[in-house]
């Protein structure tokens, strides 16, 4: 947080969108940038960097658009998840991989002064100014905001039908709002699919679940968000839903 109280807008690990406000909607993005400061080399092809791996696409520009409207605002990670990967345990590997579906990344094999202070750097800073915000500002819902990749090239046998999945760990009472809206939708809905939110539930686990906000977590198929007309329909949908929650949560 800035002095005075007021939410900086940018720093090297996070940026806020739009203005927090009490009793509002924050949408949390951890994989939201593929930015990798100049000063840190990964050793990957560069090309990799607007692949999965790196970013969640499309989930930017969603919680972009979400937060031109009142009372909604976004919390975006500022830097790749292949530098420091915020929806983790503080102790997990995984935190700074070394490799990511079937890539090595040789930059991220540190020591452990030099993880450290990868942490330092960005990890808690993110966390610090997630805690802060929602210390400050309670918010009607917390929004997770994820995507998936249709196939992961590490395992081409398995499809992903889903367009949207909701996960949650112990507390379910946001998804059990949201899933039968999104299926009045018309849409293919995973129920903690493509992933379990008992095993990747990170960052809501420790700001939402452990201190009891309400919080909806969502993955979206990227191809689904992959452009700016599938974006423009996945704010206005994921606005709608969120507002909906907020209000029976």
């Amino acid at each position: 947080m800035a002095d005075g109280g007021e939410p900086a807008l940018t720093t090297e690990a996070w940026r806020i969108v739009g203005t927090p406000r009490f009793g509002g909607i924050l949408v949390v993005a951890d994989h939201a940038s593929n930015r990798v400061p100049e000063d840190i080399a990964l050793g990957i092809d560069p090309a990799l960097l607007d692949a999965h791996i790196a970013v969640d696409i499309g989930v930017r520009q969603v919680a972009e658009r979400m937060a031109e409207r009142a009372g909604i605002a976004a919390l975006l990670a500022n830097v790749s998840r292949l530098v420091c990967d915020f929806n983790r345990q503080e102790t997990a590997p995984a935190i700074i991989p070394i490799a990511s579906d079937g890539h090595a990344i040789p930059g991220n094999d540190l020591c452990h002064e030099a993880h450290m202070a990868r942490l330092d750097r960005f990890y808690r800073p993110y966390h610090a100014a997630l805690a802060g915000l929602l210390d400050d500002l309670p918010q009607a819902l917390i929004l997770s905001l994820h995507s998936f990749t249709p196939q992961l090239a590490t395992r081409p046998e398995e499809q992903r039908p889903w367009q949207i999945g909701v996960l949650y760990n112990h507390d379910d009472r946001a998804a059990r709002i949201a899933i039968p809206m999104l299926e009045a939708e018309g849409l293919v809905v995973g129920d903690q699919q493509p992933y379990s939110g008992k095993l990747l539930n990170a960052t809501m686990n420790r700001h939402a679940e452990a201190e009891g906000r309400p919080y909806l977590g969502v993955e979206i198929r990227q191809d689904e968000i992959a452009d700016a007309a599938g974006q423009a329909v996945w704010a206005e949908r994921l606005t709608r839903v969120c507002n909906a929650v907020a209000l029976g949560v």
